[in-house]
This record gives structure tokens, sequence and C-alpha cells, in this order.
């Protein structure tokens, strides 16, 4: 876990203390797979924990596990993040002090009001604004990853000039997020035909576990060195490229499989073929299947 905080960024907001180990911890988007390591997290460590969930029918699944949350211990709330009068009444309610937003790519500009709210209210001790990727400020990627980013850093700009004390989580890549396959459902397991190289396969990408993603989240909002910074998880030992991910895959099943060559305009036309499909649901996890093993980020 390696902090880092460029010279220009702001203090921390004075109206708020050092927040401490039971500070209650308001968490929005639990029910995506981010937000769902990082509730289950929170709650593990005993904090007092409410999750929003926006109003309306949800699916079977979501359902079942904001049910597990709640016999976890967490406090469901309901309510929408971008209604800003909502979200300070909740804020001054519950006496929240932490907040950690894990929303998919068509919810991130609806943070702008959530930060607009946490800022009025002036009493959060720590922000965690939807990142859970690469560092933003450090990738140069293309459409349709670009849209994201750039919103992504209109939310990060925003929360500086705010005042607001953060921390940005950059997890890069997930270990159980399968890159190998481009439509990449969370239940696809690993090929047993062939295997898709990007590129030459040669570009490394630190991958780490969804529940170390929560475990470290948790870690990072109770320590005051991540007070405004930028947290990086890079477990040295999972630093692989796609080569090394196959041949891990291959000692596993014991046997080799073909690898399939898919070029960077493969690998884009099929990104433009899932955002023009669903383009509200294309999200932060599209962007790390194209930037990290086409050697889009630069990493330090």
């Amino acid at each position: 876990m390696t902090p880092n905080s460029p010279a220009e960024m702001p203090v921390a907001n004075s109206k708020a203390s050092p927040e401490t180990p039971d500070s209650p911890t308001l968490i929005i988007g639990a029910a995506g797979f981010i937000g769902g390591f990082v509730a289950d997290a929170s709650l593990a460590t005993g904090r007092t924990t409410y999750i929003l969930v926006r109003p309306g029918p949800v699916t079977p699944s979501k359902a079942k596990l904001i049910g597990a949350f709640r016999d976890k211990g967490a406090i469901i709330l309901h309510g929408k993040m971008d209604d800003r009068e909502l979200m300070e009444k909740i804020l001054k309610e519950h006496k929240i002090e932490v907040v950690i937003s894990a929303v998919g790519g068509d919810s991130i500009l609806g943070q702008l009001n959530l930060v607009d709210a946490i800022s009025s209210v002036g009493t959060v001790k720590r922000f965690l604004p939807s990142e859970f990727g690469h560092d933003i400020d450090r990738a140069d990627p293309v459409e349709p990853g670009l849209t994201m980013y750039n919103n992504k850093r209109k939310i990060r700009r925003m929360v500086e000039e705010s005042g607001i004390p953060y921390t940005y989580i950059c997890c890069n890549s997930i270990a159980a997020w399968p890159y190998h396959d481009n439509t990449h459902p969370s239940e696809v397991l690993p090929p047993l035909d062939e295997f898709h190289i990007y590129g030459d396969g040669s570009v490394k990408a630190y991958f780490v576990d969804g529940t170390d993603i929560g475990k470290l989240t948790m870690k990072a909002i109770d320590d005051a060195r991540t007070l405004n910074k930028l947290v990086h998880f890079r477990p040295a030992c999972n630093c692989l490229n796609m080569n090394e991910l196959a041949s891990l895959w291959e000692k596993i099943i014991g046997r080799t499989l073909p690898r399939v060559t898919v070029t960077e305009n493969d690998l884009l036309t099929a990104a433009q073929v899932l955002w023009h499909l669903s383009p509200m649901t294309f999200s932060s996890r599209d962007v790390r299947l194209i930037s990290p093993l086409m050697g889009q980020t630069k990493l330090k």
C-alpha cells in the first residue's frame, strides 16, 4: 500500500478532525462488484455501517446481497446519491464521518451533488470517491474509456477545491475479474480451450484480490498517513503480464492451451461495441480491460 501526495493538493477541511475506527460509515454502491467487498470489510471491522440503496425494484441477486449485509449488521438507507438535500439530511441525521462511493461508470457524475452535500455539512472526516482502478491523472486512455476518466477527474478536482478530507484508492486491476474474456461477466471461468493474449502479452499490471481491496480500503481510512493522498495497491508478487497469467493457468490445469493474439485494434473495436450496446453500463472494469494490458497506463 503506497501513499502518494502531490505537493499542490490542499489541506484537509479544518472543520473535520481525524476519524476513528468506529466512525459511522456510509457506503454508496455496496451492491456493485467492488462495493460488495468494501461493505463486507467495513462490517467485519464492527463499525457502524450504513448502506445507501436506490429506491425501486432490484434484481433477485442484489436483493439477496442487500439482505446479507442487513443480516451482518448493516443499516439500509434508501435514496439517491444525486439528491443533495436528502444526502445532507442523511449525513447530519446519522452523524456520518466516513463516506465511501463505489458507484459504477454511469453514476460517476452523480457524485457532484454528493460532494456538495459533504462540503455543506462539513462534518465528514474522510471521503473516498469512486476510483478503485488506475490513477486517472497518470493514465492516457482512449475512448470509450477517456470519457469515464474525464468524469472521474472532474470529481477529483471538485473534491480538492472543496477542501473535503479525502483518500483516492488506486487498486489497479482485480485479480478475480476475467480479463481473458471480452464480455467478462464475473461468473466467467478461466478458459479451457484457448487463451486470448492482448498484443504481445508483455505489458504488466498489478492484480489485487477483491477481498484484499475491501480490507485495505478500510485500513486506509483509519490511517492518518493516507489523508488527502492517493493509495496504490501494488503487490509485487501479483505484477504479471498476460503471458504469465496464461502460464499460471496452464500449470493449474496441467496442459498447454493455444494462445490467440488479440490486436490493439480488435480490443478497441470490442470496447466500442460494448459502449454502443450499453453506454450507461460501461464500467471502470471495462476501461481496465483496455488500458493496463495495452500499455495505456503510466505506472511509476
